[in-house]
């Protein structure tokens, strides 16, 4: 096929209804690329027997090698359909787990896209993942079952079998869709159920209960996969064919004199043909007939193969001149009979027409964009679509309408920074001399060949006749003029050289993006939106017509700036643009200074920021990065900062400790990482840590039995344990520790005493706070404005009933004695206000809630009120940072049972209520003289400098002042900080008062492996502490699907690992998936008898929870209990050394 020209693409970018902006999604090797290659191919870009074997969209040299995708690329596709014309910009996504945030950001930016499934491994734990993605996305997915020649090939399956084995996969991808299904209708179920409840307030008997789950009314049939439908295409990439089955209908409805429609509709189905009466007829099983898929189109397909493959030339002579084609002698005669298929295959049935034929019919052009995805682009966090400025849901027309007019408010969004090699730009490219220019340089060429000749005379002459002094001297300065001017010239040559080499180590950022509406043109202004930005608070400093060339007001979360290059993203080549009109994707240059990893560029500034995209990976291996020399710093860090925005899923952190760490999804992303940052970004020297593991902290119930099994209590103890011993000095002077766990403390300067005890909290409990760490937040944030008496935005009724639910479910979980009205006295969260420990108080005289924004605020007035926020700051750190190796707590609950302020605290929150209300000063004066003048005697041996406020005042004005600065002494003074700190004290003892242990990260672990290299998976996986969930055997295949879980500690070199062993028979994919308690107590130590002699004195075998709490603590630099020798004299020998 032709290639077509930028003009063509540019012509075709006006044209919206003939644009199809695609993805492809699919499991790790289900042959994304190499079917991206063969509709590449279909436009000549590259040559048809290169297609699946160059893997164009793999541009990075580590993607050929490993042979997978590490990065969403784009490609613009020119396809003609009859007299349609479509312009397709075609991404390609990564299918490794590791990559699953590039398939997010390839998800945004189109409308639809095309689902890849292996014929033999069918639907895998990936599949399930990219489908979720393009379901919550909102675009509509099309499917492709692929390498249908394994089928054949490697299984050697009948037609009849294959047509129920990709029945069966069939069945199992609409079962996916359907389960995304039921859940959105049950969602929207019990949002109706809730609007009706506020709006019904019938009596009681005259409610009548709906029961149907309202899946009968909603049609669904438009969402599932059926070849009938023509969504379905079934093709092999790598021999270049795939049909779908309104081609096969267009053929035999000629042959055999049925109507095309009739056989779309039986083709795939139990139908059978019944030659006789010439009449499709039902039931094809039942009579043990073939059915019509078989007869008509696999057999053909499996008749192909094996006359190729048996090498039967003339079966293979009559079957191209039946079918018309014309193959080369060239491929006929090649060794390998797979070159022969292609050949005849990629004409007979060409991949490329039926794949995008598909595309073009099925998928929607931008123009058809749906209400619904455009309200939730529109909506972030919890905000619904009716409580925005009118001003913003205006522009809800200029979504839906994607037009091109020169009025239309232009919306960009940006999904993700991709980096460059500089040379790789349009203008940096070496383009082809003009005929003028040839000439000048030969020009110039002569002219330096000319002076080097009189040069070189001239010295000859000069070297001739040394007689003269004069001429000699006159020589010699001429010389030296000109040695001057030969250093000067290489001088600029070696500087401009270096000039040269900086620009072309350069790496620009280009980023990956789709015009939502309006036209964007080169040079324009426009306004690039950050995440937080609210257009509600904006638009009262702005008016909403102001635009970005004009001199305007600071508005938090949003800058100005110019689009510097317009890019068409062709795979490997970027081609320069002057405009784009809305519904294409694009790349733009210029924006590295004002955009991190994604935004929404717009030129209205009603325009709010779209929704944050959906990664399905959360980041987790963390590594601390250093340079060999310690001169690169300034380079690693900025370094650091290009991989931060290069990559949407990294995480670049700088430590409390000052070690720079890179948090990414996996091994393999992280390998990527690194090589990134040595070859590109920083082009230094590093040395990585090992991989830093999180834990996390949490405390169980006592055991009831000890680890041999014995009932705690009843056994012989050994006589003096050195363990209870060591128990009694943890605990320094001045502490109370209750036989139940209840620690009481007090302040240094003894003004406060507080109790408090840790509880573990259930662990539907600490997942609850898990899941809703982001409402936690958003609750947190409301209190916060609620105590400031700011005028908050109305908060929407979807929130606040969120919130209840929330609330509700806690409920739910916390029952029974030792819980009671527990939810109500919620103090705070933590760490970092929204994690997942919670505070409670249980003493009299305080009230404050978590709860308040629900509507039952109190307004507190009482002696605790100022000191407040220090216990809760104070129990923010002991979560922060727990006693057994400083890492984060989860699922402990402190109980504050006791809080005593002493008269001089008491004094000072008194004198502060008072300094808050000097409005009423008359009424309060007198109050003011009794309370300072009962508190003399107390007072003036703490506080002597006070004197003034123990006189009767003369004026209101002045005693106002002077006990706002009694109060801000201490309110942030030395006592709040001793109340932090006395608290964080107390949680941590309360801490070792319980039996205490550390919780480990998890993998699921899905691997793929065939029977023969069973046993060597499960030994990988018991080496490695991992525990096999299930097993189950894939129809119709020998494969198994193990499902495991892994500590993230052991799972370095895993994946490798079982690689090696199984000989590249198994390979797993690794997701985190939740934390876990180790279940030995990383302190224990023999103490019976029977432990003594199951375990020996020491227990020299260490504990799995020790070990790894002894490495974080190493790392951390903390203290670390190990003997080191423990008998280091020498070895006596009977017999002495003479």
């Amino acid at each position: 096929m032709v290639l077509t020209s930028v003009e063509k693409m540019v012509g075709l970018q006006k044209k919206t209804s003939g644009i199809r902006n695609i993805c492809i999604l699919a499991h790790v090797d289900h042959g994304k690329t190499t079917l991206a290659d063969c509709l590449i191919s279909s436009n000549g870009i590259i040559s048809s027997r290169l297609a699946g074997k160059l893997r164009y969209l793999d541009s990075r040299e580590d993607e050929q090698v490993r042979g997978i995708t590490m990065k969403s690329s784009a490609i613009s596709l020119h396809f003609v359909k009859g007299d349609q014309e479509y312009l397709i910009n075609l991404i390609d996504s990564p299918g490794h787990v590791d990559f699953s945030s590039e398939v997010s950001t390839a998800v945004r930016l189109c409308d639809g896209c095309i689902i890849v499934v292996d014929a033999v491994e069918g639907v895998c734990p990936q599949t399930q993942a990219v489908l979720r993605q393009a379901w919550l996305e909102n675009i509509r997915p099309v499917l492709v079952i692929n390498k249908i020649d394994r089928l054949i090939v490697e299984l050697k399956l009948t037609p009849q079998e294959a047509y129920l084995h990709l029945k069966n996969i069939l069945e199992q991808i609409n079962a996916v869709t359907g389960v995304l299904f039921t859940s959105k209708v049950f969602e929207e179920r019990a949002d109706k159920e809730t609007e009706n409840e506020s709006i019904s307030d019938t009596a009681p008997g005259d409610q009548i209960y709906d029961w149907s789950a309202g899946l009968e009314d909603t049609d669904d049939s438009h969402l599932y996969f059926s070849p009938d439908h023509g969504n379905v295409v079934f093709a092999s990439a790598i021999d270049g064919w795939g049909f779908g089955i309104e081609h096969f209908a267009k053929l035999y409805s000629q042959k055999i004199g049925i109507k095309p429609a009739v056989l779309l509709k039986t083709l795939w189905g139990d139908y059978y043909l019944n030659t006789k009466a010439k009449k499709i007829m039902k039931g094809d099983q039942s009579k043990g007939k073939k059915p019509l898929f078989v007869q008509l189109v696999l057999d053909n397909i499996w008749s192909l193969y094996e006359a190729v493959m048996k090498r039967d030339k003339e079966k293979i002579e009559k079957i191209v001149t039946s079918l018309g084609l014309k193959i080369g002698a060239r491929e006929s005669r090649h060794a390998d009979p797979k070159v022969h298929l292609n050949a005849i295959c990629s004409q007979w049935l060409p991949i490329s027409d039926a794949v995008l034929s598909m595309v073009c019919n099925k998928l929607p052009s931008p123009l058809d964009i749906t209400a619904e995805r455009v309200e939730k682009l529109m909506c972030v966090g919890a905000r619904t679509f009716d409580s925005l400025p009118p001003e913003t849901q205006e522009l809800k027309s200029a979504f839906m309408k994607c037009s091109s007019e020169g009025t239309a408010p232009v919306i960009v969004f940006v999904s993700k920074m991709f980096a460059v090699d500089s040379k790789a730009l349009p203008h940096n490219k070496p383009r082809p001399l003009t005929q003028e220019e040839i000439a000048h340089r030969r020009e110039l060429a002569k002219q330096r060949h000319a002076e080097k000749m009189a040069a070189n005379q001239g010295k000859e002459l000069s070297e001739k006749s040394p007689s003269e002094n004069s001429s000699e001297v006159t020589t010699n300065t001429g010389d030296t003029k000109d040695e001057e001017q030969h250093l000067t010239g290489q001088v600029e040559i070696m500087t401009s050289k270096a000039m040269k080499q900086e620009a072309d180590n350069k790496e620009s950022f280009i980023a990956f993006a789709r015009v939502f509406s309006g036209v964007v043109q080169r040079g324009q202004k426009i306004f690039v939106l950050g995440p937080k930005y609210d257009p509600a608070e904006s638009l009262h400093k702005l008016s909403s017509q102001c635009s970005a060339t004009d001199d305007l007001p600071l508005v938090p979360h949003m800058t100005c700036c110019t689009l510097e290059n317009l890019y068409l993203l062709m795979g490997r080549e970027l081609e320069d643009l002057e405009e784009v009109p809305a519904g294409n994707v694009l790349g733009i240059g210029g924006l590295q200074d004002f955009v991190l990893k994604s935004a929404t560029l717009s030129t209205s500034p009603a325009c709010p920021p779209f929704t944050p995209l959906n990664f399905e990976a959360t980041p987790i291996v963390r590594v601390a990065v250093e340079p060999k020399h310690p001169s690169d710093m300034p380079q690693l860090v900025r370094g650091m900062k290009l991989l931060n925005q290069a990559d949407p899923c990294v995480q670049v952190l700088i430590q409390e400790t000052g070690e720079h760490v890179l948090v990414t999804a996996g091994e393999v992303h992280l390998q990527r990482c690194l090589d990134d940052l040595k070859e590109r970004f920083a082009k230094v020297q590093i040395s990585v840590s090992a991989p830093i593991i999180p834990f996390r902290e949490t405390i169980t119930r006592p055991p009831k039995v000890d680890m041999v099994n014995e009932e705690i209590g009843k056994q012989q103890k050994v006589a003096v344990i050195h363990q209870t011993k060591e128990d009694q000095n943890k605990i320094p002077e001045g502490i109370q520790v209750d036989s139940d766990g209840l620690v009481t403390i007090s302040t240094p300067n003894k003004q406060a005493t507080l109790s408090v005890r840790a509880m573990p909290l259930p662990e539907e409990v600490t997942r609850l706070l898990e899941e809703n760490s982001d409402l936690i937040r958003t609750m947190e944030q409301l209190n916060t404005s609620l105590n400031e008496d700011k005028k908050t935005h109305e908060v929407n009724q979807k929130t606040l009933d969120r919130i209840k639910e929330f609330k509700q479910k806690l409920e739910q979980n916390l029952q029974g004695r030792k819980w009671r009205n527990a939810v109500d006295q919620i103090w705070s969260f933590g760490p970092r206000k929204c994690g997942p420990n919670i505070l409670l108080y249980n003493f009299e005289g305080y009230k404050r809630s978590v709860w308040q924004c629900l509507g039952n605020a109190v307004k507190e007035v009482s002696k605790y009120r100022d000191f407040d926020n220090s216990i809760v700051s104070g129990f923010q750190l002991a979560t922060l940072s727990g006693p057994m190796c400083e890492e984060p707590l989860m699922g402990v609950c402190f109980i504050v049972e006791r809080w005593e302020i002493n008269k001089f605290g008491e004094m000072l929150s008194t004198s502060n209520q008072d300094s808050g209300e000097c409005d009423a000063i008359e009424v309060k004066q007198n109050e003011d003289t009794i309370l300072t003048s009962s508190c003399t005697d107390e007072v003036s041996s703490v506080n002597e400098h006070q004197d003034s406020s123990q006189s009767i005042p003369k004026s209101p004005e002045k005693n106002c002042k002077h006990k706002g600065e009694v109060l801000l002494a201490d309110c942030y003074g030395p006592f709040s900080g001793q109340l932090i700190a006395t608290m964080k004290e107390a949680c941590r003892y309360a801490l070792q008062a319980k039996p205490q242990r550390l919780m480990a990260a998890m993998y699921t672990c899905e691997i793929m492996a065939t029977a023969e290299v069973l046993g060597r998976v499960y030994a990988v996986l018991s080496k490695r502490e991992g525990r096999v969930l299930q097993e189950e055997m894939k129809e119709g295949t020998d494969v198994f699907i193990i499902k495991a879980v892994l500590p993230v500690a052991e799972s370095f070199g895993f994946a490798d690992e079982i690689r090696k062993r199984t000989s590249g028979l198994a390979s797993p994919q690794l997701v985190f998936s939740h934390w876990e308690i180790i279940s030995s107590d990383p302190f224990w130590v023999p103490t019976t008898e029977e432990e003594y002699l199951h375990f020996g004195e020491k227990a020299d075998s260490e504990n799995q929870a020790r070990k790894y709490m002894n490495a974080v603590r190493k790392r951390k630099g903390l203290y670390v209990e190990e003997k080191i020798v423990e008998h280091a004299e020498k070895q006596r020998t009977l017999s002495r050394n003479k």
